[in-house]
Protein backbone atom coordinates (compact mmCIF):
# COMPACT_ATOMS: atom_id res chain seq x y z
CA UNK A 1 0.00 0.00 0.00
CA UNK A 2 1.24 3.50 -0.84
CA UNK A 3 2.19 5.89 1.93
CA UNK A 4 1.25 9.56 1.94
CA UNK A 5 4.37 11.70 2.33
CA UNK A 6 3.73 14.73 4.55
CA UNK A 7 6.29 17.51 5.01
CA UNK A 8 6.53 19.50 8.24
CA UNK A 9 8.91 22.20 9.37
CA UNK A 10 12.18 20.72 10.63
CA UNK A 11 12.17 22.62 13.93
CA UNK A 12 10.44 25.42 15.80
CA UNK A 13 6.91 26.18 16.94
CA UNK A 14 5.28 25.12 13.66
CA UNK A 15 6.99 21.72 13.97
CA UNK A 16 5.63 21.25 17.49
CA UNK A 17 2.07 22.21 16.52
CA UNK A 18 2.21 20.06 13.38
CA UNK A 19 3.34 16.97 15.28
CA UNK A 20 0.67 17.63 17.92
CA UNK A 21 -2.18 17.67 15.41
CA UNK A 22 -0.88 14.46 13.80
CA UNK A 23 -0.88 12.90 17.27
CA UNK A 24 -4.39 14.20 17.93
CA UNK A 25 -5.71 12.52 14.76
CA UNK A 26 -4.27 9.20 15.86
CA UNK A 27 -1.07 9.07 13.81
CA UNK A 28 1.87 7.83 15.90
CA UNK A 29 5.28 8.88 14.60
CA UNK A 30 8.55 7.30 15.71
CA UNK A 31 11.11 10.03 15.10
CA UNK A 32 14.54 10.40 16.63
CA UNK A 33 16.69 13.49 17.03
CA UNK A 34 17.88 15.01 13.72
CA UNK A 35 15.93 12.40 11.75
CA UNK A 36 14.88 13.65 8.29
CA UNK A 37 12.16 11.06 7.67
CA UNK A 38 9.93 8.93 9.90
CA UNK A 39 7.08 6.48 9.32
CA UNK A 40 3.85 6.16 11.26
CA UNK A 41 3.33 2.91 13.17
CA UNK A 42 -0.40 2.75 12.60
CA UNK A 43 -1.21 4.71 9.43
CA UNK A 44 0.12 4.83 5.82
CA UNK A 45 2.07 8.06 6.33
CA UNK A 46 5.70 9.14 6.15
CA UNK A 47 6.71 12.47 7.68
CA UNK A 48 9.55 14.46 6.10
CA UNK A 49 11.27 17.11 8.26
CA UNK A 50 12.30 19.93 5.92
CA UNK A 51 13.29 23.58 5.87
CA UNK A 52 10.13 25.67 5.63
CA UNK A 53 11.27 27.56 2.54
CA UNK A 54 12.05 24.34 0.66
CA UNK A 55 8.64 22.72 1.15
CA UNK A 56 6.73 24.51 -1.69
CA UNK A 57 9.19 23.27 -4.32
CA UNK A 58 9.02 19.72 -2.97
CA UNK A 59 5.22 19.92 -3.25
CA UNK A 60 5.41 21.17 -6.83
CA UNK A 61 7.83 18.39 -7.82
CA UNK A 62 5.79 15.68 -6.09
CA UNK A 63 8.65 14.75 -3.74
CA UNK A 64 6.08 15.12 -0.93
CA UNK A 65 2.32 14.73 -1.32
CA UNK A 66 1.14 17.17 1.34
CA UNK A 67 2.57 19.62 3.87
CA UNK A 68 1.71 21.50 7.01
CA UNK A 69 3.09 24.91 6.20
CA UNK A 70 2.54 28.59 6.94
CA UNK A 71 0.21 30.21 4.41
CA UNK A 72 2.68 33.12 4.16
CA UNK A 73 5.39 30.75 2.87
CA UNK A 74 2.95 29.19 0.42
CA UNK A 75 2.08 32.64 -0.94
CA UNK A 76 5.74 33.66 -1.22
CA UNK A 77 7.15 30.51 -2.82
CA UNK A 78 4.23 28.46 -4.08
CA UNK A 79 1.32 30.71 -5.02
CA UNK A 80 0.13 28.20 -7.62
CA UNK A 81 -0.18 25.50 -4.93
CA UNK A 82 -3.49 24.80 -3.21
CA UNK A 83 -4.34 24.09 0.40
CA UNK A 84 -7.33 22.08 1.55
CA UNK A 85 -7.59 23.06 5.22
CA UNK A 86 -6.80 25.96 7.52
CA UNK A 87 -5.40 24.54 10.75
CA UNK A 88 -5.95 27.37 13.22
CA UNK A 89 -2.43 27.53 14.71
CA UNK A 90 0.83 29.40 14.05
CA UNK A 91 -1.12 32.56 13.32
CA UNK A 92 0.83 35.64 12.28
CA UNK A 93 0.80 38.72 10.03
CA UNK A 94 3.11 39.84 7.27
CA UNK A 95 3.64 43.52 8.04
CA UNK A 96 5.65 46.55 7.04
CA UNK A 97 7.33 48.39 9.90
CA UNK A 98 9.59 51.43 10.28
CA UNK A 99 11.62 52.91 13.16
CA UNK A 100 9.46 54.41 15.91
CA UNK A 101 11.03 57.83 15.49
CA UNK A 102 10.55 57.80 11.71
CA UNK A 103 8.29 60.38 10.08
CA UNK A 104 6.99 57.60 7.82
CA UNK A 105 3.54 56.68 9.13
CA UNK A 106 1.89 55.09 6.11
CA UNK A 107 2.75 52.95 3.12
CA UNK A 108 2.78 55.92 0.74
CA UNK A 109 5.55 57.49 2.85
CA UNK A 110 7.87 54.67 1.70
CA UNK A 111 7.52 55.68 -1.96
CA UNK A 112 11.03 55.89 -3.40
CA UNK A 113 12.61 54.39 -0.28
CA UNK A 114 14.14 51.02 0.59
CA UNK A 115 12.43 48.06 2.32
CA UNK A 116 14.34 45.06 3.70
CA UNK A 117 12.51 41.72 3.56
CA UNK A 118 12.72 37.95 3.34
CA UNK A 119 9.46 37.93 1.35
CA UNK A 120 10.35 39.72 -1.91
CA UNK A 121 7.62 38.19 -4.11
CA UNK A 122 4.87 38.97 -1.62
CA UNK A 123 6.12 42.55 -1.15
CA UNK A 124 6.61 43.20 -4.88
CA UNK A 125 3.06 42.10 -5.64
CA UNK A 126 1.61 44.17 -2.80
CA UNK A 127 3.55 47.32 -3.68
CA UNK A 128 2.52 47.00 -7.33
CA UNK A 129 -1.15 46.71 -6.32
CA UNK A 130 -0.77 49.82 -4.14
CA UNK A 131 1.19 51.79 -6.80
CA UNK A 132 4.17 52.22 -4.46
CA UNK A 133 7.64 52.40 -6.01
CA UNK A 134 10.08 51.17 -3.36
CA UNK A 135 13.40 49.37 -3.67
CA UNK A 136 13.72 45.96 -1.98
CA UNK A 137 16.77 44.79 -0.06
CA UNK A 138 16.50 41.00 0.26
CA UNK A 139 17.76 39.55 3.54
CA UNK A 140 17.63 35.90 4.58
CA UNK A 141 17.47 36.04 8.34
CA UNK A 142 16.74 38.74 10.89
CA UNK A 143 15.53 41.75 8.93
CA UNK A 144 14.62 43.82 12.01
CA UNK A 145 18.12 45.26 12.35
CA UNK A 146 18.20 46.62 8.77
CA UNK A 147 16.88 50.15 9.57
CA UNK A 148 19.20 50.48 12.58
CA UNK A 149 22.34 49.81 10.51
CA UNK A 150 21.26 51.96 7.56
CA UNK A 151 20.41 49.16 5.10
CA UNK A 152 16.75 50.17 4.69
CA UNK A 153 14.10 52.70 5.67
CA UNK A 154 11.65 49.97 6.69
CA UNK A 155 11.16 46.22 6.81
CA UNK A 156 8.56 43.66 5.83
CA UNK A 157 8.46 40.51 7.94
CA UNK A 158 6.19 38.16 9.84
CA UNK A 159 4.76 39.51 13.10
CA UNK A 160 3.32 37.26 15.80
CA UNK A 161 3.12 39.04 19.15
CA UNK A 162 4.88 42.24 18.06
CA UNK A 163 7.56 41.87 20.74
CA UNK A 164 10.38 41.59 18.17
CA UNK A 165 9.32 44.88 16.58
CA UNK A 166 9.18 46.52 20.00
CA UNK A 167 12.64 45.25 21.00
CA UNK A 168 14.11 46.62 17.79
CA UNK A 169 12.43 50.03 18.07
CA UNK A 170 10.02 49.50 15.17
CA UNK A 171 6.37 50.35 14.61
CA UNK A 172 3.92 48.59 12.30
CA UNK A 173 2.42 50.79 9.58
CA UNK A 174 0.84 48.28 7.17
CA UNK A 175 -0.45 44.68 7.25
CA UNK A 176 -0.05 42.88 3.92
CA UNK A 177 -1.77 39.66 4.89
CA UNK A 178 -2.78 37.43 7.80
CA UNK A 179 -1.48 33.89 7.89
CA UNK A 180 -1.85 30.59 9.72
CA UNK A 181 -0.76 26.99 9.22
CA UNK A 182 -2.50 25.22 6.34
CA UNK A 183 -2.61 21.71 4.91
CA UNK A 184 -1.22 22.14 1.39
CA UNK A 185 -1.24 19.49 -1.33
CA UNK A 186 0.91 18.55 -4.30
CA UNK A 187 -0.66 18.82 -7.77
CA UNK A 188 0.79 15.33 -8.41
CA UNK A 189 -1.46 13.09 -6.32
CA UNK A 190 -2.87 9.71 -7.39
CA UNK A 191 -6.27 8.33 -6.32
CA UNK A 192 -4.84 6.05 -3.63
CA UNK A 193 -2.96 8.88 -1.94
CA UNK A 194 -5.95 11.20 -2.34
CA UNK A 195 -8.03 8.70 -0.36
CA UNK A 196 -5.45 8.72 2.46
CA UNK A 197 -5.41 12.53 2.41
CA UNK A 198 -9.23 12.62 2.59
CA UNK A 199 -9.12 10.47 5.74
CA UNK A 200 -6.51 12.75 7.32
CA UNK A 201 -8.52 15.86 6.45
CA UNK A 202 -11.70 14.34 7.95
CA UNK A 203 -9.86 13.58 11.19
CA UNK A 204 -8.30 17.06 11.29
CA UNK A 205 -11.72 18.69 10.85
CA UNK A 206 -13.03 16.65 13.80
CA UNK A 207 -10.12 17.76 16.00
CA UNK A 208 -10.41 21.43 14.99
CA UNK A 209 -14.17 21.43 15.60
CA UNK A 210 -13.53 20.01 19.06
CA UNK A 211 -10.91 22.66 19.82
CA UNK A 212 -13.38 25.40 18.87
CA UNK A 213 -16.19 24.06 21.07
CA UNK A 214 -17.07 23.32 24.69
CA UNK A 215 -19.46 20.75 26.14
CA UNK A 216 -21.83 22.25 28.69
CA UNK A 217 -24.07 20.50 31.22
CA UNK A 218 -26.48 22.38 33.48
CA UNK A 219 -29.58 22.12 35.61
CA UNK A 220 -32.52 24.23 34.43
CA UNK A 221 -35.87 25.09 36.03
CA UNK A 222 -38.61 23.78 33.75
CA UNK A 223 -40.39 27.13 33.64
CA UNK A 224 -37.22 28.66 32.11
CA UNK A 225 -36.36 25.71 29.87
CA UNK A 226 -37.54 27.30 26.64
CA UNK A 227 -35.46 30.46 27.23
CA UNK A 228 -32.38 28.42 28.18
CA UNK A 229 -32.64 26.15 25.14
CA UNK A 230 -32.86 29.24 22.92
CA UNK A 231 -29.38 30.24 24.14
CA UNK A 232 -27.80 26.89 23.26
CA UNK A 233 -27.03 26.24 19.60
CA UNK A 234 -25.92 22.61 20.03
CA UNK A 235 -25.12 20.37 17.07
CA UNK A 236 -28.80 19.89 16.24
CA UNK A 237 -30.59 20.66 19.49
CA UNK A 238 -29.73 20.34 23.19
CA UNK A 239 -30.36 17.09 25.06
CA UNK A 240 -32.94 17.55 27.85
CA UNK A 241 -33.41 14.94 30.60
CA UNK A 242 -35.70 15.12 33.66
CA UNK A 243 -34.02 15.36 37.07
CA UNK A 244 -35.17 13.42 40.16
CA UNK A 245 -36.12 16.78 41.69
CA UNK A 246 -39.51 17.78 40.33
CA UNK A 247 -39.63 20.91 38.18
CA UNK A 248 -35.99 20.65 37.02
CA UNK A 249 -34.24 19.21 33.97
CA UNK A 250 -30.65 18.46 33.00
CA UNK A 251 -29.57 20.13 29.75
CA UNK A 252 -26.55 19.02 27.69
CA UNK A 253 -25.22 20.93 24.69
CA UNK A 254 -22.20 22.16 22.75
CA UNK A 255 -21.28 25.84 22.62
CA UNK A 256 -18.69 27.74 20.55
CA UNK A 257 -15.55 28.55 22.54
CA UNK A 258 -15.35 32.12 21.22
CA UNK A 259 -18.84 32.97 22.55
CA UNK A 260 -18.44 31.00 25.75
CA UNK A 261 -18.80 33.72 28.39
CA UNK A 262 -21.74 35.49 26.76
CA UNK A 263 -23.67 32.22 26.64
CA UNK A 264 -22.78 31.24 30.23
CA UNK A 265 -23.85 34.66 31.54
CA UNK A 266 -27.14 34.34 29.65
CA UNK A 267 -27.74 30.88 31.13
CA UNK A 268 -27.10 32.17 34.66
CA UNK A 269 -29.46 35.10 34.10
CA UNK A 270 -32.20 32.64 33.14
CA UNK A 271 -31.86 30.52 36.27
CA UNK A 272 -29.45 27.79 35.17
CA UNK A 273 -27.54 26.15 38.04
CA UNK A 274 -24.69 23.67 38.44
CA UNK A 275 -23.16 24.60 35.09
CA UNK A 276 -20.29 22.30 34.10
CA UNK A 277 -18.08 23.10 31.10
CA UNK A 278 -15.81 20.42 29.60
CA UNK A 279 -13.27 20.43 26.78
CA UNK A 280 -14.03 18.38 23.67
CA UNK A 281 -11.26 16.21 22.30
CA UNK A 282 -12.90 15.59 18.91
CA UNK A 283 -16.26 16.31 17.31
CA UNK A 284 -17.50 14.23 14.39
CA UNK A 285 -20.39 15.86 12.57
Amino acid sequence: MSKLRIAVQKSGRLNEDSMQILKDIGISIDNGKDQLKASARNFPVEVFYLRNGDIPQYLKDGVVDAAIIGENVLIEKGNDLKFVERLGFSKCKVSIAVPKDSKDNSLKDLNGKKIATSYPETVKKFLKEQNIDAQLHIINGSVEIAPNIGLADGICDIVSSGSTLFKNGLKEIEVLLKSEAVLAVSPILNDEKQAILDTIQFRIQSVLKGRDSKYVLLNAPNDKLEDIIALLPGMKSPTVLPLAQEGWSSVHSVIPKNDFWNIIEGLKANGAQGILVCPIEKMVL
